[in-house]
């Protein structure tokens, strides 16, 4: 048995937690200018049609008496770190699919915990009493089902399918409601008259594979209740990013600079929880005219620092003149190597090269900020922007 669990309006339950004075209001996380997207609304929120990856503008159409935050990703990282090592207690078998949410393999634990609802309810109430944040579960014999149930009774809720209903419950699931059936398969499902996955049983997996594709045959697996995709308790991260819509569209590289040492300082932070340096670092540009644009460099030696991502960043920053207002700003990291592998050190000092002490050092503030909260220490220059001139 496996459990889905997908925490309730993250970014904006964290939001609430950590701000009284917003408990109870319309919470928005997705910037305050207007300008950006939503990345999660409390519920509250969403009874005025506010939803995710909604234009910031049309939310506060929607909902203009709504708080509306800009995002601190570092802080939602941090609380997911607590909400998965929770959800670890009950079973090695983790595989987190999302900063918010993850599968659970219970399969054998019941001589621990109990039955796999009775474990359900138990990292419920984990996840509540220490974190003050509520998450919702889906209890089946495999993801897929999982995933759907653990939808239907959000928020807070706990949805039980078992091994024997598994085929009346797929047989009356609008199709719509499985992972990966978008508006366009939606469209070809219709026009076959698939409206529930019960209406699959008319037609072959060759007819399927015929109008769907690949995905034909998934979709008949699963129109049968069968999924044998295990949970998977490690993902090698192969690129991680960060990236903000400007309140106001610039080209003062002082404001964009002190953008990009935000931005280096969450990428740093998440190589170092990763345990991984990167070898190339991106900048990503998007113009006012929505043109957008990447450029590249490869270090000499990998690095988590910070400092290190932040320097690259302005280099590249610099070999790219704006001949037009920037719009959208943002760093990534990739090309990994293992913590444990050794840096070469330089003879001679390059403007690239790491100096260890520099992770020494960023490695300390990780952990003052890990015990004290992310606001103990703080750089001065995201203080003021003329300090990065």
């Amino acid at each position: 048995m496996i459990l889905h669990i997908d925490m309730d309006a993250f970014y904006a339950s964290v939001e609430e937690r950590d701000n009284p004075a917003v408990r109870g209001q319309c919470v928005v996380v997705g910037g305050v200018s207007g300008r950006g997207v939503v990345s999660s609304a409390n519920y509250a929120a969403r009874r005025f049609g506010v939803h995710s990856a909604m234009p910031v503008f049309q939310a506060r159409q929607k909902c203009p008496h709504a708080v509306f935050i800009a995002p601190r990703m570092s802080r939602y990282r941090e609380v997911s770190e607590t909400v998965m090592a929770i959800f670890r207690e009950y079973s090695p078998l983790v595989e987190q699919v999302s900063i918010d949410e993850a599968y659970v393999d219970v399969t054998g634990c019941e001589r621990l915990w109990g039955m796999p609802p009775v474990i359900a309810r138990r990292i419920k109430d984990r996840v509540r009493d220490a974190l003050h944040l509520t998450c919702s579960v889906g209890v089946a014999p495999n993801k897929f089902l999982a995933k759907v149930a653990s939808d239907m009774k959000k928020p807070e809720g706990l949805v039980v399918i078992r091994p024997e209903d598994v085929l009346s419950f797929v047989a009356t699931l609008p199709v719509g409601k499985v992972p990966g059936v978008g508006q366009k398969t939606g469209r070809l499902l219709e026009k076959l008259g698939v409206s529930v996955l019960g209406d699959l049983e008319k037609y072959s997996e060759k007819d399927l594979m015929r109008a769907l594709g690949a995905f034909g045959r998934r979709l008949k697996q699963l129109a049968g209740g069968i999924d044998t995709t295990p949970v998977v308790p490690h993902h090698d991260a192969k690129s991680i990013s960060t990236e903000e819509t400007l309140r106001h569209d610039t080209r003062d590289t002082a404001v964009l600079r002190q953008h990009l040492l935000r931005q280096a300082a969450e990428i740093g932070r998440e190589l170092r929880t990763l345990h991984v340096r990167a070898r190339t670092i991106t900048l990503k540009i998007k113009y006012a005219d929505f043109n957008q644009v990447t450029r590249s460099a490869t270090v000499p030696s990998p690095t988590q620092a910070s400092h290190d991502i932040y320097q690259v960043a302005v280099k590249l920053l610099a070999d790219s003149p704006l001949k037009r207002d920037v719009r959208l700003i943002g760093v990534g990291a990739s090309n990994f190597a293992s913590e444990s592998v050794p840096v070469q050190m330089e003879l001679f000092e390059d403007e690239l090269a790491v100096p260890p002490r520099r992770e020494i050092l960023e490695k300390a503030v990780d952990y003052l900020k890990d015990k004290y909260g992310t606001e103990i220490i703080t750089q001065a220059t995201l203080k003021d922007p003329t300090r990065n001139r």
